[in-house]
């Protein structure tokens, strides 16, 4: 992975400022944003996988909204945003599911808008490397995104995709934290059990009545 990459990429503090969003506290708007270095055998995207591991084909869920090759492009992008640290990502989080069922019950322009930000990914893609986004390794993946994480980029080329990957970053955030493996793994929560005992409760026997 390169080195020169934007210093806020390579702060290990990421998955915390996306916990700050999740949770309303508030996270800087040039937080880190894209995956930890992949280890020398993870180099590779999910589409060089054996057909039947590929997350498409996962218990046999189809998308409602995107095609095959679209389904596959987010659930590699929203893996590349939220990836398995000493927690689930968002793959296993199955934050494209949200995606798809948010967008299919969207108004046209925005499912418009969100389907010609994976358009401009694939361009940029194949104009760089001359295959789809999806068949890049994730060294490559990460670089052709890293730009777009970058709030001090102002190329007006990068422009489209800056937009995009501001939207798809908010939607997996929200897909994220807002799925069992976001609350109850990762944020902790335990909505409605009932705690029997509260280890901070007073034991003076004078006060337990």
């Amino acid at each position: 992975m390169a080195e020169n990459r934007p210093e806020e990429i390579k702060n290990p503090g990421r998955r915390n400022a996306l916990k700050r969003m999740a949770m309303g506290t508030g996270a800087a708007a040039a937080f880190p944003i894209l995956g930890q270095p992949a280890s020398a055998t993870a180099m590779r995207s999910d589409a060089a996988l054996p057909e039947g591991s590929r997350p498409a084909a996962e218990s046999g869920w189809k998308p409602l909204f995107f095609d095959a090759h679209q389904n596959e492009t987010v659930v590699v992008l929203t893996d590349l945003i939220i990836p398995d640290t000493d927690t689930p990502g968002a793959k296993a989080a199955q934050v494209n599911r949200v995606i798809d069922r948010f967008l299919n019950e969207e108004d046209v322009g925005t499912q418009q808008k969100f389907l010609e930000g994976l358009a401009w990914i694939d361009g940029r893609s194949l104009a760089v490397h001359g295959t789809p986004f999806v068949m890049l390794t994730k060294e490559q993946q990460t670089a052709l995104l890293e730009p777009l994480a970058d709030g001090r980029n102002n190329n007006p080329d990068d422009r489209p995709g800056i937009a995009f990957f501001e939207q798809i970053k908010d939607s997996t955030i929200f897909g994220y934290y807002t799925s069992e493996i976001g609350m109850e793994q990762e944020l902790k929560y335990q909505g409605d059990r009932y705690n029997q005992s509260f280890p901070g409760a007073c034991t003076h026997p004078e006060h337990q009545n």
